[in-house]
């Protein structure tokens, strides 16, 4: 197995087991946006819909999967762009 491998791995596992005890509170622009009043516009019919709003996987019951899930989701797509990123970049070094 190569270093990357293991190195996926790692990072899956952290996001499955660590993501259900993320804070439950709202994060730093969550929280100033409720404080200054303007964050219920934000969540008008303009407001783009999430595929997995506030880190929870729609569709299942358990609070603490449906989190698991989603960091595993959220794990696996960073990998994915960049793993491509890299391989665009090294074709593009490769041939100039």
């Amino acid at each position: 197995m190569k270093w990357w491998h293991w190195a996926l791995v790692v990072c899956l596992v952290v996001a499955a087991v660590l993501s259900p005890f993320a804070s439950p509170w709202p994060d730093g622009l969550e929280r100033v946006a409720e404080r200054l009043g303007f964050a219920a516009r934000a969540e008008g019919p303009a407001a783009v819909s999430a595929p997995m709003p506030d880190y929870v996987f729609p569709g299942i019951t358990s609070e603490g999967l449906a989190t698991a899930i989603a960091g595993l989701i959220g794990a696996l797509l960073v990998f994915a762009l960049l793993y491509g990123l890299g391989k665009a970049l090294a074709r593009s070094d490769e041939s100039a």
